[in-house]
């Protein structure tokens, strides 16, 4: 079985590497709110675009105007599309990042088990061999001296 203090420096290492892996976690989990935040603000501002058009419409629109706006309308959806894809990608990241944290942190565990159980194993070794003391001393005493 794998000594204490092995086992105890897995554990460090298991921990540093789960608290990293958290951290990078948080970092993608951020990123993809912000992202997500920036296709919002996106499709926001291409809403209240549009309502502009549409009332630049009603009042009368020339030619080269209409031309501009469908074309700053083209724009902003290749902007909402690309923006899209960083939101997707961002997701995915924070999936992977997510799956890293918790192998990191089965890892880590499994080895607080096996601590566990190499002391539960110590533990009994104590008592058997404090128990067998016991047992002599108290034989010891019973013999009648000669």
């Amino acid at each position: 079985m794998a000594t204490s203090s092995a086992l105890e420096t897995l554990i460090d290492l298991a921990t540093r590497e789960t608290d990293d892996a958290a951290k990078r976690l948080g970092v993608a989990m951020k990123g993809a709110e912000d992202a997500q935040q920036k296709l919002n603000l996106l499709n926001q501002y291409r809403d209240d675009y549009m309502v502009r058009f549409q009332q630049n419409l009603s009042t009368g629109l020339t030619a080269m105007a209409y031309a501009n706006y469908q074309q700053f309308i083209g724009k902003l959806d290749q902007a909402i599309d690309g923006q899209q894809l960083v939101v997707r990608d961002a997701k995915l990241r924070v999936e992977r990042e997510r799956e890293n944290w918790q192998a990191s942190e089965r890892k880590r565990m499994s080895y607080g088990t096996l601590a566990e159980r190499a002391e539960k194993v110590q533990q009994a070794k104590d008592n058997k061999r404090e128990q067998k003391q016991m047992d002599e001393y108290a034989a010891r005493r019973v013999q009648p001296k000669q």
